[in-house]
């Protein structure tokens, strides 16, 4: 299971992007949807997170600019990235990180293809 990113691309300082993900709905209705990124030379890393239940949580070098959300009708999650900054220049991952409460429990993680997005003048 593949998920399918997209909008990345080039920005100024400043400006804004629009990055969404589609996962299939059987597991995009039991994940918790997450954005990562990875800066060249730099460790990948949470940027924000959504749960099930519309709960988001974001690395605090983004809050107050970017923005996730989930779409459970279309089973997609968008990151909204505005004011962005040349620290913010990377390849974006999204994945779903799934767990069912079945018998037996079962969890997983799926990734996407990265996206890449630079910022910079």
């Amino acid at each position: 299971v593949q998920l399918q990113a997209s909008g990345g691309g080039l920005v100024q300082p400043g400006g804004s992007l629009r990055l969404s993900c589609a996962a299939p709905g059987n597991i995009f209705m039991f994940s918790t949807m997450e954005w990562y990124r990875q800066a060249p030379g730099k460790q990948r890393e949470l940027v924000a997170a959504i749960t099930r239940s519309d709960g988001a949580n974001y690395v605090d070098s983004v809050k107050g600019r970017f923005t996730i959300s989930r779409d459970n009708a279309k089973n997609t999650v968008t990151l909204q990235m505005n004011s962005l900054k040349p620290e913010d220049t990377a390849v974006y991952y999204c994945s779903a990180d799934f767990f069912s409460y079945g018998d037996p429990p079962v969890a997983a993680r799926y990734w996407g293809k990265g996206t890449l997005v630079t910022v910079s003048s």
